[in-house]
């Protein structure tokens, strides 16, 4: 197969860590990095062999590159998408799509006139914990859904914050920062969600903006959710301390950070642990549930999103999370944002 030579914007947190992979892949290379002009930036590309570019516009004048990774800010999503598209560029977006659903609206229109290869980043639909909850709940083995219970609770230390500022402030919390990542998950099992009931707190830390938040959900097909999202909860059930996935967060392999309830039976994930009803018992209180834990293997979901993104710009695949979902997504989190603050439904 060939080898593609990929750019990375931004390479900050997530964008070194893409860095790290195109350069690991021996399936493409990294062709430059695109950054603001700080020495740092410089160090970067230094030390990983490749030119600086400090605008996305120079680079791809300057280069032909076979696919774009955007891991800039999230204001800057936008405006470099809209420029690799018009170029015929794949791009990988990270999420956010954009920052507003306005302009997340615009860029899925521009990306459907110009039939773009447009992946959004949500690396969590790679994991192979995902695909196996996917697959149980479509053949079948829930019966039709009922219940849906989340959990994204975790206690972020105080350094977080004295770090990045913003994430204190309006534009920043945990509704914006970690809750699109859950909504991408539960939208993948469980189908889309069609109107969101929250409550917000900031009684905790005493920010501008929330710390801890619940929401109720409602599914296409009927079933109902609860959500639970804490920064200053002191527990594990949250994906990072539960999946195993990202060895930079300690682990605790008996918790769980969902669970899927339907007619037949229910799902607790990332445990896989299955109790179901047997197709010819009739589903009841008082008999006992047939137990069983489905085999898993974990892999990096980074690793098999970039994986993917080639397969998509070689035309192999069509995007596992589209610019369509990247808003679709965007949408359900500011309908709870919004439901958060008018303590109203809000439909979509």
């Amino acid at each position: 197969m060939d080898n593609h030579e990929l750019v990375v914007v931004g390479p900050g947190l997530i964008g070194k860590q893409h860095i790290r992979l195109v350069q690991e892949n021996p399936r493409c290379t990294l062709g430059a990095i695109v950054a603001p002009d700080h020495t740092i930036n410089h160090e970067i590309a230094r030390e990983r062999g490749v030119p600086l570019f400090h605008s996305l516009a120079d680079c791809l004048r300057a280069h032909s590159v076979a696919g774009v990774i955007i891991s800039s800010p999230n204001e800057f999503h936008a405006e470099q998408a809209r420029l690799c598209i018009s170029a015929g560029v794949p791009v990988l977006v990270e999420k956010p799509i954009t920052v507003s659903v306005a302009e997340g609206q615009e860029l899925v229109t521009l990306a459907a006139q110009n039939r773009s290869k447009v992946l959004v980043g949500h690396h969590r639909a790679h994991s192979p914990l995902l695909s196996l909850a996917r697959a149980t709940i479509q053949n079948g083995r829930l019966g039709r859904l009922v219940t849906i219970m989340g959990s994204a609770q975790f206690c972020k230390p105080a350094r977080y914050f004295q770090e990045g500022p913003w994430r204190s402030q309006p534009g920043g919390g945990p509704i914006l920062i970690n809750l699109i990542h859950e909504i991408g998950n539960l939208r993948s099992l469980c189908g889309e969600i069609i109107a969101v009931q929250a409550m917000s707190s900031s009684a905790i830390r005493r920010f501008p903006v929330e710390d801890t938040v619940v929401v109720n959900l409602a599914f296409e097909g009927g079933a109902l959710g609860t959500f639970v999202l804490s920064d200053t909860a002191a527990t594990a059930k949250s994906w990072e301390q539960t999946s195993r996935e990202n060895p930079s967060y300690p682990n605790y392999a008996d918790e769980d950070c969902y669970t899927i309830t339907g007619t037949a039976g229910s799902l607790s994930i990332p445990t896989m642990r299955l109790k179901y009803y047997d197709v010819d018992t009739e589903p009841s209180w008082w008999t006992p549930f047939r137990e069983e834990t489905l085999e898993t293997r974990r892999a990096d979901p980074l690793t098999r999103q970039l994986e993917h993104f080639l397969a998509v710009i070689e035309g192999r695949s069509e995007p596992l999370v589209s610019a369509v979902d990247g808003l679709r997504n965007l949408m359900v989190t500011e309908a709870v944002r919004r439901s958060a603050f008018t303590r109203q439904t809000v439909h979509l």
